[in-house]
Formats: C-alpha cells, structure tokens, sequence
C-alpha cells in the first residue's frame, strides 16, 4: 500500500513538472526584442538553498517564495543597466504581482539598505522587494557572473529560464510571456 501512495505522488510531481514545461515551452514562439534572450531551459533546474536577507535584516531562501511564478532579478545599486531596467520590473510587478506571480528583486554584493531605498526612491519604485545577497553567496550557487541577470522560477521552485544582461521586462513580449505563464499556457 505504501507503493501505490508513493507511485501516486511521484506521478503527481512528474505531471506537474511537465505541465509547467509544457507551458514554458509554449511561450517559446512569444518571445521577441529583449526577450530573445531569454533562454528557457529544457529541464528544470534546482535554485539555490543558501539564506538572503529581507529588509527587517531577517533570513529567507527562495523556498519561501514556492508556490507562484518568480522572476528573479540579481542587481546591484552601481549597475547602470540596472537603473534602466529596474522601472521595468516595477510595471510588469503592477500589472501581473499576485497570487500566481511576482518580481523579487535581490542586490547582490556591497549595496546598503540605505543606498538600495535611494536607488528605489530615485527610480520611484515602490512595489519591489528590497532584498539583499551581502556576501553574494546566492549569486554565487547560482552561477550569476554579470549583473543584471534575470532568472524566471516555476511555482515548484526550480529555475526554468534565465535572461543576461538588461531588458525591458514591460515589452508586449515580455507581458506576453508572463501573461501566458500566469494564465495557464497561451
């Protein structure tokens, strides 16, 4: 009896899996512009287990956030790209952040709490997480090399895609993409 409980729940991970591969691999044809360089990949990939810390100085990894689509964005408060790209996140978090969705932004390296509410403050964002990655130990297990890196996480917590360098994540594709994730595949 133990086996068929385990076959049963093996079988409704695996489902799951390919569900969210099948709709990722359905948003393929959306993408154009800056979203041509967003690599989806072809099996997904485990995130990082190391602690980062929140505004209040508190921990949380990103299994916290399982349970909705995530688009991670590694940053730093020095990163010109960065202060570009940034208004973008915002909106696409306005028009999409939800149960199903949301933007997590996470600087990484040197950036003080101070220093990231100027940046934020400067660029009028006020709907993005301000986390950081101090000693950029998350950046590290995750293979972020260059900033800004965007990383787009499924709601079982593994790491479908990934977009280096800047973009504007407010473009018709890039809504277009999250727009078909959100809703259940185009």
């Amino acid at each position: 009896m133990r086996r068929v409980h385990f076959l049963l729940l093996y079988m409704a991970l695996a489902l799951g899996a390919n569900t969210a591969m099948a709709e990722l691999a359905d948003v393929a044809d959306l993408r154009d512009g800056d979203m041509k360089k967003l690599t989806l990949h072809e099996e997904p990939k485990p995130v990082s287990e190391i602690a980062f810390t929140t505004p209040d100085g508190d921990p949380m990894t990103l299994a916290d956030l399982q349970g909705s689509y995530v688009l991670l964005n590694f940053w730093a408060t020095w990163c010109a790209p960065c202060r570009e790209e940034m208004p973008t996140l915002a909106a696409l978090q306005e028009e999409f952040g939800g149960d199903s969705f949301q933007v997590v932004t996470l600087a990484t390296g040197r950036n003080s709490p101070q220093g990231i509410q100027k940046f934020f403050s400067e660029n009028n964002i006020s709907n993005l997480p301000q986390y950081r990655d101090e000693k950029q130990a998350v950046a590290r297990d995750m293979g972020i090399l260059g900033l800004p890196i965007t990383v787009l996480i499924d709601p079982e917590g593994q790491e479908v895609a990934r977009l280096i360098g800047d973009a504007d994540w407010h473009s018709d594709s890039a809504r277009a993409i999250i727009g078909a994730l959100v809703s259940g595949g185009s």
